[in-house]
């Protein structure tokens, strides 16, 4: 079968990539086209990419609609190469405010819809709800409390576990023991705090100043930045300026794992940072309008997956305002080795394990979708309005 992947960003193209490996297991024959990232094109071919995130990533309403021509000739072009693609399914991966223009087109064009990792819509614009009762023919979800969440809304969501459980287990299999990480790096005389500033270029310039100005105030420590290189070096080295931070790319994972505690802007990498079992505290600011709009739209009491996912404070949230070098300094205290809240926090991570389940989630959805595909399951499109009741 013939299988159209859409991710845009880099947690999309993980996830993209071992979910293209179990189709693969469940369907030798599968051929792929996709919007995603070099870990989607390591599984599915170079030639196979359409388009790669670091082009097509925009963060924020601010960001959005400096670059609205941009967005939205891609949207056009990713919608000419589905249709002469001709795919059995499109395979949406997150990234809802483009996926979904995507979704539609795909309905309308009879093409099957399969949306894998849903939108966070009972955070907010569960006005969304309904694009994926009328365009999505199943939805595969990644979190528990989503299942009780979709089936009030009267859709019979697929849940088969998180597919970090998948990436954390396989990194840090491969990873080098933690001595010779260090030392590779300049590392190991004192404790490390690893620093994740985010994956978009408009993240990580609201966020790594921060950072310096905390590295600052933490002499004792050495300070580690998980540089993600599809932005590239101009930027890091413009914002790191006169820091002594260490900057490492394409190694968050080993930093994580590593460092004593860390301060992670709030995303994927909160979760993925809980998972590999370093105590966290999660920072986050983002443009004036962007703020402006959550406040009134976001129906949530936190920003972290962690917190989410645990229904619980687990990991301290420093957001806006909030977010000072001072205030992250002692939060990290009470955290690193000998802190009053480090073995808390070690502990609610071995909770939030069991609850999400173990490893194998990928190749889960991935049978699961194949057989949807040859008939051999229900769909979520089960009468006229979308709805499967």
């Amino acid at each position: 079968m013939r299988y159209y992947l859409i991710a845009g960003e880099a947690s999309g193209d993980l996830h993209g990539s071992n979910l293209m490996k179990g189709l693969l297991r469940n369907d030798p024959q599968a051929e792929f086209r996709f919007w995603g990232g070099d870990l989607m094109a390591a599984v599915g071919g170079r030639d196979r990419l359409a388009k790669h995130y670091r082009d097509a990533s925009f963060f924020g309403i601010g960001e959005i609609v400096r670059r609205l021509p941009t967005v939205l000739s891609q949207i056009g072009e990713c919608k000419r190469d589905i249709a002469a693609y001709a795919p059995d399914v499109l395979i949406l991966i997150d990234y809802p405010g483009f996926n979904f223009r995507m979704a539609k087109f795909a309905h309308e064009r009879g093409i099957r819809v399969f949306y894998y990792i849903s939108p966070k819509v009972w955070a907010w614009k569960e006005h969304r709800v309904e694009r994926i009762r009328r365009y999505v023919d199943k939805l595969f979800i990644i979190f528990p409390f989503e299942v009780a969440y979709f089936a009030g809304k009267g859709i019979d969501a697929v849940y088969e576990g998180n597919p970090l459980m998948d990436a954390v287990a396989e990194r840090c299999a491969a990873m080098p023991p933690r001595e010779e990480f260090l030392q590779a790096n300049g590392l190991g005389g004192r404790p490390v705090i690893a620093l994740l500033a985010g994956s978009r270029r408009s993240e990580v310039r609201n966020n790594l100043p921060f950072m310096t100005a905390l590295a600052e105030l933490m002499p004792e420590y050495d300070f580690v930045l998980a540089a993600v290189p599809w932005l590239g070096t101009e930027l890091y080295a413009e914002l790191l300026a006169g820091s002594r931070i260490v900057c490492l790319y394409d190694k968050t994972y080993e930093v994580v794992r590593y460092a004593d505690a860390a301060v992670v802007t709030s995303g994927t990498a909160t979760l993925e940072t809980a998972l590999i079992g370093t105590p966290e505290v999660v920072c986050y600011r983002t443009d004036a309008l962007t703020v402006w709009a959550g406040r009134r739209l976001l129906k949530i009491p936190y920003i972290s997956l962690v917190n989410l996912v645990m229904d619980r404070e687990i990991v301290k949230e420093l957001i806006q305002q909030d977010m000072t070098p001072e205030r992250a300094a002692a939060e990290l205290r009470t955290i690193l080795p000998g802190g009053a809240q480090r073995e808390r926090m070690l502990a609610d991570y071995g909770s939030l394990r069991e609850r999400i389940g173990g490893p194998g989630a990928s190749e889960r959805v991935a049978a699961r979708m194949v057989e949807l595909l040859r008939g051999g399951g229900d769909s979520l499109r089960g009468n006229d309005n979308g709805a499967k009741r």
